[in-house]
């Protein structure tokens, strides 16, 4: 074998590296965070599904909204409306967070996320990851990551749900206006940062403008094209703040239900 030969053969050859990685730097401490912050609030809802104090009026817990069921107290209901009847009588966190769950964990952002931190697939650039093959998104169960989707119409439904809870925090026990504690800001923040997170959505993106070849022939969509960009590019941000607002947002609901915060403007 000449030189040369030797040579273009090496090159094709990977490098046989024993170790997992060369890299140097703390490369575990990011998935770890992320871990750490995900199981948090896996943990969280899991809880708030089950925990019955959700309303302290005019609050009503993100986790528990919308209450569709005749057994939801009045105060919870969505319009005052009890659709389902009587015949569901588990905790309605069961019913309905199973909408937002699946926007989430479907989404882009958080995919690459608990691929990283959950399944090190891989868990850092520049470092084995421990499958022997990959396959992507192209069997089950990943293939059915592209409902993704489907599920932000839900999720643009939920947005405006708490958005509407928000504003009617505005409001006393008794129903008159005026009324500005600290929950009412609390979910007002939480329903602005849901809505960014959820209009900030990569789907959103390709709804408003993904298909135009020409966006001087529509001004009104490429307008919103642009504004959902805006909000794209901070994705990730929006992502983890609206995570952890809305979790906040729960908590303190029920922390007032059960009388563990009580003061003049809670």
């Amino acid at each position: 074998m000449t030189q040369t030969t030797a040579e273009n053969s090496a090159r094709k050859q990977r490098a046989q590296i024993k170790v997992r990685t060369l890299r140097t730097d703390r490369w575990w401490l990011a998935p770890a965070l992320t871990f750490t912050g995900l199981m948090t609030f896996l943990v969280y809802g899991f809880w708030a599904i089950f925990d019955q104090s959700y309303l302290a009026e005019p609050y009503i817990a993100p986790f528990a909204s919308p209450c569709l069921a005749t057994a939801c107290p009045e105060g919870a209901r969505l319009f005052g409306l009890a659709p389902i009847g009587d015949w569901y009588t588990w905790p309605p966190g069961l019913l309905i967070l199973g909408l937002p769950a699946g926007f989430r964990l479907t989404c882009y952002y958080y995919r690459k996320s608990y691929y990283r931190s959950f399944w090190l697939s891989p868990p850092a650039c520049s470092v084995a990851e421990p499958h022997g093959k990959y396959t992507g998104e192209t069997r089950l169960p990943l293939i059915i990551q592209n409902i993704h989707r489907y599920f932000f119409y839900f999720a643009v439904i939920i947005g405006l749900i708490l958005t509407y809870d928000a504003v009617l925090s505005f409001r006393d026990k008794d129903g008159n206006w005026g009324h500005v504690g600290l929950g009412t800001i609390i979910l007002l923040v939480n329903a602005i940062l849901i809505l960014a997170y959820t209009f900030g959505c990569h789907s959103c993106r390709h709804i408003t403008a993904g298909r135009l070849n020409h966006f001087s022939k529509h001004p009104i969509r490429y307008k919103a094209w642009t504004f959902v960009s805006k909000l794209n590019a901070k994705h990730q941000q929006f992502a983890w703040a609206s995570m952890f607002s809305v979790m906040i947002a729960d908590l303190y609901v029920r922390l007032v239900a059960k009388g563990v915060i009580n003061f003049p403007f809670a």
